[in-house]
């Protein structure tokens, strides 16, 4: 595919917001993806690194190689991811401490949209679709009821941690982050990231490699023989989702670590006018709002030519 230089700066900045959304527990990167236009390339892009691909390396030299990795593609891509993730995932550590309505908001918003520009790619509705749908709604609501475990620093923990973590963060719908947190690990990462501690860093990310190159063949393989379902499963995902970003909640427990720092353990989504001192809703309705049109600019980008 022939692309231009202001092309792979459009990567980048896709790139930047799906860094953006994977920093933050509830929002989905491969979301990002998807109403960018991008989501079937990244796949494919990444369950084409296999052993013919190096065959290509040794046989035809660096450049056929670099071709059939779709390398720029990649850099453009991962570049945006990495910076953004990384200083965002601060960003998000704050902003989730000390307005956590407002940036649920926005993401809610956003949320919304994604359901129905995801949705609309589905070429054919019928029994099978609705009940893929209603399926990937379920888990991933599921999923989004289940308590947090206890912080863990264990290298292997880690190891699988970033392995099931990285396949989430490139599903439509359900966060990595928030696996993360459902298995204690978000903030072993966070400060890991704070701290430069590179040996964990090392270890979670050889592990998201792992997963991540081993569930791209799944999805590929889903998307050429299951299109409609597999889009189907995905939309249940985003929408079954939408529990988890919802802005009010009562937390239920806590979780306070060694350090005496609370985190909530199990929380319910409330209505914004049961919530006690809520002078934020004007706020969080505007904030909802802008969310709604960002997707609504990066479906632009995404189906220009």
């Amino acid at each position: 595919m022939q692309r231009r230089l202001i092309d792979y700066l459009i990567i980048s900045l896709k790139g930047l917001a799906m860094g953006a959304a994977d920093a933050v527990p509830g929002v989905s990167g491969g979301t990002i993806a998807f109403i960018s236009g991008i989501y079937e390339e990244l796949i494919t892009t990444i369950s084409n690194v296999n052993a013919s691909l190096f065959k290509t390396l040794f046989k035809e030299g660096i450049k056929p190689f670099w071709i059939q990795l779709n390398g720029n593609f990649i850099v453009a891509l991962l570049s945006g991811i990495i910076i953004s993730f990384v200083s965002f995932m601060r960003l998000a550590k704050y902003l989730l401490e000390n307005h956590p309505i407002l940036i649920w908001s926005f993401f809610f918003g956003l949320i919304i949209a994604s359901i129905y520009f995801v949705g609309k790619q589905i070429t054919k509705w019928n029994l099978a679709t609705i009940i893929s749908l209603l399926v990937g709604a379920v888990i991933a609501f599921y999923i989004s009821k289940l308590p947090t475990l206890a912080t863990n620093d264990n290298s292997l923990f880690l190891f699988f941690a970033g392995a099931i973590a990285i396949c989430a963060m490139i599903l439509p719908g359900i966060s990595g982050s928030f696996i993360l947190i459902i298995l204690g690990a978000y903030q072993t990462l966070s400060n890991a990231i704070h701290d430069l501690d590179f040996k964990k860093l090392l270890i979670f990310i050889i592990g998201a490699v792992i997963g991540l190159l081993s569930f791209s063949h799944v999805l590929k393989w889903l998307f050429k023989h299951f299109h409609n379902i597999t889009l189907a499963v995905l939309t249940g995902f985003i929408f079954g989702s939408l529990n988890r970003v919802w802005p009010w909640k009562n937390t239920l427990t806590w979780h306070t670590n060694s350090n005496g720092i609370k985190t909530p353990l199990l929380q319910e989504s409330i209505s914004p006018l049961a919530f006690e001192g809520n002078n934020q809703l004007a706020f969080a309705i505007i904030l909802m709002v802008l969310g709604f049109l960002t997707i609504f600019i990066l479906e632009r980008l995404g189906s220009k030519k």
